[in-house]
């Protein structure tokens, strides 16, 4: 249950009532009323802007209008006081027994405590990784993987339908160049002297095992023939190669899309002559010679008529070309009829989670979508910043086409991948972040996996002691559920309560603004509350967990720290981490 919507609710109804009344216009019903924990807790419990909001209308002063409101706001059930504060906010402070009460809701729920109806069903395509099936996923890769994921499973949480989807990058230059480096590799297993690999290749040791697999199939069939008649075959058979390393790299970091799609076969089915005929039909395209770019200008860069979409007219900086000078379309055609296709299989409501240096596509995609939907479907796309990888203080340095890069197996078995996702999910997406081996494993505050985790074990310990103490005590939800809660009564202890009653409202707030980074940092903030009450014991006897010779208030504090992890656990589970029983 979100609390906060619920004292909206009452709100909501304490409006119409003053709207009968007179006292309010009948716009008030249309006003957007905040409600949410004050910025000091000292101030109460929640606080709303409803009087500064609907003080114009009601052509009244803000504080008298949160006056009123304030005195019917105190006569709700459970509310202690409403104050009115500054130039017209009301502070609300809720009495014991509520908090108290809600241990009950979370035990009922259980792991799915802070589930919600709030997507309605709606269907979500959600596109992160993406990577070029080149080769291995690498620490680059990581940090998207773990983001799309997070955020997939914070969307099917507050009720979207979600779709997991990973486009598949397999036409162009680069898979071109991959399946020559194969080639070389194929010939290298035939016994031929391969040389230095060109440039533009990929000389990783991660191929041979494809070209001595085309060799040993093979044989010598394509040895010494023409590019026209091996390319196809070997472009084909390598990426069908890479993408099943891909899909057992993501698998370790426990990632499964439900849907891969294929730039090659889009541009095969003829479904960007198809989109680009959608806008020349809906007058969205021209003929036109775009002005130079600004800055240094590049030495390809020539005045050329070129078919045009009027990207500006959706909120683009410039039109853009969807042909190239050879006549071939162009990455941005390809990508409108990828949006364009995610489109007609009823998705509108698309999010991209993209590398940093895919900025500049940001405004051209949204506006294609923009005018393939006639203003309809909303395109969110996400940029996540580098991952800085360091080790004995010193950064680690990779590079795909040397073969020298940390791959995503390599950092995962090094360091779990319970570690990897939460570290992954503790700064923002676009904020850069520094995963250092030595922080991501020690076992402090200071790491907050191990913090979050300790927590969830710490409960899971205390239950054996509690369970040794008091053999005949049930400990089954239903059972701990029946517990006299209002033995709970210190600050301490109603201060935890609260604090596990955000998750809801945590849980909606994060999923509307695709932030799922907000719930690694609501389970640090809880784990810091129970290791808080949990050290408190130490010193006063009285707050302990396990009370000898009292198994009353032991059941109730069994039923608020069981309560306790399996918020944690509710919120592990959206990040993609296993809530331990046990710290090693």
């Amino acid at each position: 249950m979100n609390i906060f919507n619920r004292f909206r609710d009452e709100l909501k109804k304490i409006v119409e009532d003053m709207i009968k009344a007179g006292t309010l216009p009948a716009e008030a019903r249309e006003a957007v009323i905040s409600l949410e924990p004050p910025r000091d807790p000292k101030h109460g419990d929640l606080s709303t802007n409803a009087a500064l909001v609907l003080a114009k209308s009601a052509g009244s002063e803000p504080r008298d209008l949160a006056a009123q409101i304030a005195r019917r706001l105190a006569a709700l059930k459970h509310v202690d006081s409403a104050v009115t504060a500054g130039p017209g906010f009301i502070n609300l402070r809720v009495g014991d027994a509520f908090w108290q009460a809600r241990i009950k809701d979370i035990l009922k729920a259980g792991s799915r405590y802070g589930d919600s109806k709030l997507g309605a069903g709606q269907k979500v395509n959600v596109e992160y990784v993406s990577a070029n099936p080149t080769g291995p996923m690498h620490v680059g890769h990581v940090r998207g993987a773990v983001f799309g994921d997070a955020l997939a499973n914070l969307l099917s949480k507050v009720g979207y339908k979600v779709t997991k989807e990973y486009y598949i990058n397999d036409a162009g230059a680069q898979i071109d160049n991959l399946a020559r480096s194969v080639y070389m590799r194929y010939c290298e297993a035939l016994g031929r002297q391969i040389g230095k690999m060109p440039e533009d290749f990929y000389p990783g040791d991660y191929l041979v095992p494809v070209g001595r697999q085309l060799a040993d199939e093979l044989g010598d069939l394509h040895l010494d023939q023409p590019e026209e008649v091996w390319l196809e075959l070997f472009r084909h058979r390598t990426s069908t190669a890479m993408m099943e390393i891909i899909k057992g790299d993501l698998a370790v970091l426990g990632i499964e899309h439900e849907v891969f799609f294929s730039e090659r076969q889009l541009v095969a089915s003829g479904r960007i002559e198809e989109t680009l005929e959608t806008l020349k039909n809906k007058g969205l395209l021209y003929e036109g010679v775009l002005d130079p770019p600004k800055g240094r200008m590049p030495e390809d860069w020539e005045a050329r008529p070129q078919t045009l979409f009027r990207s500006t007219k959706f909120g683009d900086d410039v039109d853009r070309p969807l042909r190239k000078s050879d006549g071939s379309y162009t990455y941005f055609a390809a990508d409108i009829a990828y949006h364009y296709d995610k489109l007609k299989r009823g998705f509108l409501i698309q999010i991209d989670v993209l590398g940093a240096d895919h900025g500049g596509y940001v405004k051209r995609i949204g506006a294609s979508l923009k005018a393939l939907s006639d203003g309809k479907a909303e395109l969110d796309v996400r940029l996540c910043q580098l991952v800085r990888l360091y080790q004995d203080g010193e950064p680690v340095k990779m590079s795909k086409r040397a073969g020298t890069f940390v791959t995503l197996r390599e950092l995962v078995e090094k360091v779990g991948r319970d570690v990897v996702r939460f570290i992954m999910l503790t700064r923002k997406n676009d904020a850069p972040l520094d995963f250092d081996f030595a922080k991501v494993t020690e076992q402090s505050r200071e790491n907050p996996v191990f913090y979050v985790q300790y927590a969830h074990a710490r409960v899971c310990s205390v239950l054996k002691k509690a369970a040794a103490a008091f053999p005949k005590m049930k400990f089954r939800h239903r059972s701990l559920a029946r517990a006299d809660m209002s033995l709970l009564s210190s600050p301490v202890e109603i201060s935890l309560i609260r604090k596990m009653t955000e998750w809801p409202r945590l849980v909606e707030a994060a999923s509307q603004a695709h932030e799922p980074h907000r719930v690694a940092f609501y389970l640090y903030d809880l784990a810091s509350e129970f290791h808080s009450l949990w050290n408190r014991g130490n010193e006063e006897t009285d707050l302990r967990f396990v009370i000898a010779g009292n198994p009353e208030l032991t059941r109730a504090r069994m039923a608020m720290i069981v309560a306790v992890s399996l918020v944690i656990a509710s919120g592990l589970e959206v990040l993609g981490v296993e809530p331990v029983e046990e710290m090693h």
